[in-house]
């Protein structure tokens, strides 16, 4: 009966490297971060040795598999487990239906061998295998699901101007859910408890956006009109365009924004438009770029005309509905040094899809969050739509606007609002439960 167990012991670790250099066409495994080495054994003999590490960072076939924006697959990459490197020790025909027993087997015991090693619980696993060495009739036979070919390209050093490099051998990627709502739990909202320590992936250099996207979102930027008297060094479609992406991966202070423009990559910096480098002594550094600091962004921000702003932004996520991700709930977000925006977002995906200045959260008029919000949703056509907001919208006016553009609400009720509360109990305890039949 065939067993599987990691490989822990000095001397089986290296009586491991010198079977996967022998054997394996790739030879042994150098990699970093989690990684796990398994052997399966037949009554104490070894008949395979395999590889798991971590996921590839991004694969064009598994994240449409999955439904992930490039944000969400940043922070929760290392619920992928990667098998790297699959191993037979028996001789060419001697045991049939080997390969695929053992991959049967890791796909059934890997997220409890992974959790016991790194303590938290992998939902997919992904492999690939080369089209010249095999046609993977082992992988369709353990239930593995084929996504198509990869394109053959090598993430390579984060600082070159290019991030992958051909290599000229696509492969086949195969990907196994390791669990029965994996695809569900990869996209929640909330993940299981034991998922959760795996889900802090490092975002960094991920834009919430794609190319296109991006790339009218400077254009349409370009065209807000500029106040700034002097330091114009970074050109204002660039400077929004952070600000705008920023909000959108959840940014809501000056040195949060600062901080997802250190992020970017010298590729994405020289897509926003942002200006060369300097080096110490004063040299032009070609291929560097530089970002705005924090003191830029704040003084940049409170000099910007809000209003012309926003205007720029809505027409740009009406041209681009559709193709943004999308939500709607009413919200306020607040860059809390200088300035606020209130935004009706896509539920689904969170992509804002109408955005209007604010200078205050409190507050029953002006422009505060409260009423601004309100028109905005009276603005719109709400047809077949549910808005979703927060305690602070349970106002009978914002329901009512909701009503008017042909939409409904869902709304929060807190403990200050005593007799709504009050009411709304009422109501919930005379209801039956959907599918209650009375005797």
């Amino acid at each position: 009966m065939l067993k599987i167990r990691p490989v822990w012991k000095a001397t089986e670790l290296n009586r491991f490297r010198e079977l996967e250099e022998k054997y394996h066409y790739m030879g042994e495994t150098h990699s970093g971060g989690d990684t796990l080495r398994l052997v399966i054994e037949d009554d104490g003999e070894w008949v395979a040795i395999m590889v798991w590490g971590g996921a590839c960072y991004h694969l064009k076939h598994r994240d449409d598999y999955i439904g992930w924006p490039p944000s969400l697959r940043a922070q929760r990459l290392k619920l992928i487990a990667s098998n790297r490197r699959f191993t037979i020790l028996a001789k060419p025909g001697e045991r049939r239906n080997l390969a695929s027993q053992c991959l049967a087997l890791a796909a059934r015991e890997i997220a409890g061998l992974w959790t016991r090693k790194f303590h938290y619980r992998p939902l997919l696993a992904e492999t690939f295998c080369d089209i010249e060495h095999s046609a993977g009739t082992c992988y369709k036979a353990a239930g593995w699901v084929p996504l198509g070919m990869t394109k053959g390209f090598t993430r390579t050093n984060r600082q070159e101007c290019d991030f992958y490099v051909p290599n000229d051998r696509p492969k086949t990627l195969w990907v196994k859910p390791l669990a029965p709502n994996a695809l569900e739990l990869l996209n929640a909202r909330e993940l299981p408890e034991d998922c959760a320590l795996g889900a802090q992936g490092n975002s960094d250099g991920v834009l919430p956006i794609g190319k296109a996207q991006r790339e009218s979102l400077l254009d349409a930027l370009c065209r807000v009109r500029d106040t700034r008297d002097s330091n114009r060094t970074f050109h204002i479609g660039g400077m929004l365009s952070i600000v705008v992406m920023a909000m959108m991966s959840g940014a809501n202070s000056v040195k949060a924004i600062a901080r997802f423009a250190e992020t970017l990559d010298m590729p994405q910096r020289r897509e926003l438009c942002m200006p060369h480098a300097k080096s110490r002594a004063g040299v032009v550094a070609k291929r560097e770029y530089k970002v705005p600091s924090y003191v830029t962004i704040y003084n940049f921000l409170r000099t910007l005309d809000l209003d012309d702003f926003a205007r720029k932004l809505t027409e740009w996520m009406s041209a681009q509905e559709g193709t943004l991700p999308r939500q709607l709930a009413l919200d306020g977000k607040f860059v809390k040094e200088v300035m606020g925006v209130v935004s009706v977002v896509n539920v689904e995906n969170g992509a804002p899809v109408a955005v209007a200045p604010v200078s205050r959260k409190e507050g029953e008029t002006g422009k505060c969050e409260m009423p601004v919000g309100r028109r905005l949703l009276s603005e719109m056509d709400l047809t077949n739509a549910l808005v979703c907001s927060d305690a602070l919208h349970c106002q009978h006016d914002t329901v009512r606007a909701v009503a008017r553009s042909n939409g409904e609400s869902l709304v929060q009720i807190k403990d200050n609002q005593r007799g709504l509360l009050g009411n709304a109990k009422a109501v919930v305890k005379a209801r039956h439960p959907v599918g209650f039949k009375k005797k």
